[in-house]
């Protein structure tokens, strides 16, 4: 089985960890970014400091380095990251059979438990292969996190969509795809608060193989940066995030304890993973 993927620059906060953590699964990267370093909401990005990251780490040449026009003025943010993907994607898929889909904020941990997923979501005849995201929302000390929990501060897993997809995938919006998918999760029964109860699990992975999502794990500057150049900006403008995370960030512990009487989408727990301090900044 044939694998290549595909990034989108922008983030360098761990652009590094990211890609080494499966550059050995690949036969080939494709590398999407603005000719222009625009962002889809039209902001500056710092591509060449991206690329500066990829260099170094590409020591078997596997990066596809693919500039295009993704800043379109004028358009919603989210179509102009999903037209991105789309792009990335039929470019990727050239030579391939699946197409990894891993954002440059996701590392994954296990890489020969998500290859088997991929090798099972093959065998079954699935198209996309929804495999289970640890989001972690902010650092509270080096290796301490706060992550998405469930309502007495179990493990919740998120699924921003299929981090891969067979060749021919077309992509409804973002990462997201109608077409068969495999669902792997680290229980018997769903963990992500935004599916229903009843979504059929196929497989179940270690807590510890779930790929890890530093999506909020950034500096108060760097969170702000982020949410102007976002394909969520104008939602996480008007709905207050960036304040709630900057009072989570602030009170941990007072986070936490709150888990039990929190909205589903508020609750935390304290974490140890793997911390990359410094990395891409």
């Amino acid at each position: 089985m044939r694998l290549n993927a595909y990034i989108m620059l922008a983030d360098p906060a761990f652009l590094g960890p990211s890609v080494r953590s499966y550059y050995s699964l690949v036969d080939r990267i494709v590398v999407s970014y603005d000719e222009n370093a625009r962002s889809w909401t039209g902001t500056p990005l710092p591509i060449e400091h991206c690329l500066e990251i990829l260099r170094e780490l590409d020591t078997e040449r596997k990066c596809d380095y693919r500039p295009g026009h993704f800043g379109r003025l004028g358009i919603d943010p989210l179509e102009n990251d999903t037209y991105q993907r789309r792009v990335a994607l039929a470019q990727a898929a050239e030579g391939a059979d699946w197409v990894l889909q891993l954002d440059t904020d996701e590392v994954m941990p296990r890489p020969d438990v998500f290859l088997r997923a991929v090798e099972h979501a093959e065998a079954a005849g699935a198209w996309a292969l929804d495999y289970p995201a640890r989001w972690l929302y902010t650092r509270v000390r080096p290796g301490r996190f706060l992550e998405a929990s469930g309502r007495f501060w179990r493990l919740a897993c998120s699924y921003p969509g299929p981090l891969a997809v067979r060749t021919g995938t077309w992509l409804r919006l973002a990462r997201q795809t109608d077409n068969p998918m495999y669902r792997v999760d680290i229980r018997a029964w769903n963990t992500d608060p935004a599916a229903p109860p009843h979504t059929i699990v196929h497989e179940t992975v270690p807590a510890d193989a779930a790929v890890l999502h530093y999506s909020w794990v950034r500096s108060a500057e760097d969170i702000a940066r982020k949410v102007g150049w976002s394909g969520h900006s104008e939602e996480w403008r008007t709905s207050g995030k960036y304040g709630q995370w900057l009072h989570a960030t602030r009170t941990p512990w007072r986070t936490i304890l709150k888990t039990p009487f929190a909205s589903k989408w508020r609750r935390y727990r304290l974490t140890r993973v793997p911390d990359f301090p410094g990395e891409g900044t």
